[in-house]
């Protein structure tokens, strides 16, 4: 039998290599880059330069009309052994010791509450939150009623238990508790919304299986809850810690009638004057613009190594 000859497939055509495309330089996308430029202007505008511009002027003597003086390192010297400026961030670290951690043990047993509660969540959310939209002056002003000494709210209920009135806005650990209460009443809400968003994404299983093998709500809320919030937790105490170290308005607001000195002296024996209120102080009261902004440079200082130090506790109990 024979066999047909084989036949020599012809060679496969060489494809030609595709025609690069000319590259399109820079400006062929300027409508793209026109139509994201006002964010990057106006943050150029009123944040860079503002920022750049103080760090220049922390280096200067200006009194804001005058021309400047050149002082070098002289500012910054003086900061350090700046009496008024360490009580400054003693007061600040003590109202923020006393707004925060109650804040956060607030927040989260409301959110609690919250991520358990069937009816009308949605209006107790808005309700928790309505605080945090308030006007702080109008705030400020109410708390200042709520805790005067003659006609306040909280002397009359002291009273009405036989206890003896205080003088909460004249004396230094009575002013630091009411700028705390304050804060912690307009933030607790605030963050009992974020810690209720970080509940609703741990899984339902868990508690069951948690509730299979005996464990109870205290049990489940340390074993299972907790670790799982960290990361909330984190969050939420690093951005009390960054807000609660720059109060302003609560502290200027609430003590303003009761300033002998300025609006910016933080109330009697300057129990209330925190490290922002001591830089509107030297800036605007002493027309020291230099040396205010070395003091918003020392703000800015306290507030990152505050931040890291909240952050470090939290990732090495989270280690442990």
């Amino acid at each position: 039998m024979a066999t047909a000859p084989l036949v020599e497939r012809p060679p496969a055509p060489v494809a030609e290599p595709p025609a690069s495309r000319p590259r399109k330089g820079v400006l062929s996308y300027w409508r793209l880059y026109a139509a994201i430029s006002p964010f990057y202007l106006l943050f150029l505008a009123f944040g860079l330069i503002p920022v750049g511009f103080s760090l220049y002027l922390s280096f200067h003597r200006w009194d804001g009309l005058g021309s400047m003086e050149y002082a070098g390192l002289s500012q910054y010297r003086y900061l350090l052994t700046d009496t008024d400026f360490w009580s400054s961030i003693g007061n600040t670290l003590i109202i923020w010791a006393l707004a925060t951690f109650p804040m956060i043990f607030l927040a989260m047993i409301t959110a609690v509450m919250l991520n358990s509660a069937v009816r009308f969540k949605n209006v107790y959310r808005f309700a928790y939150f309505l605080p945090n939209v308030t006007s702080v002056v109008a705030v400020a002003i109410i708390f200042g009623s709520v805790f005067s000494t003659n006609f306040g709210l909280v002397n009359a209920l002291l009273q009405a238990v036989g206890l003896d009135q205080i003088a909460w806005l004249n004396t230094p650990w009575g002013i630091k508790v009411a700028i705390a209460t304050l804060m912690t009443w307009q933030w607790t809400g605030y963050n009992a919304i974020i810690f209720l968003a970080g509940l609703q994404t741990i899984p339902g299983e868990l508690y069951e299986a948690a509730r299979m093998d005996g464990a109870g709500p205290v049990q489940t809320f340390f074993r299972i809850t907790l670790p799982l919030m960290r990361p909330v937790l984190l969050f939420v105490l690093v951005i009390s810690t960054v807000t609660g170290l720059q109060s302003f308005s609560e502290p200027q607001v609430l003590l303003q009638s009761t300033a002998n000195e300025s609006t910016f002296s933080g109330g009697p024996d300057h129990a209330g004057r925190t490290m922002v209120l001591y830089f509107f102080q030297q800036t605007f009261d002493n027309n020291d613009f230099g040396y205010g902004a070395a003091v918003a440079w020392g703000i800015f200082l306290v507030v990152v190594i505050f931040s890291i130090i909240n952050w470090r506790l939290v990732q090495r109990r989270g280690e442990d």
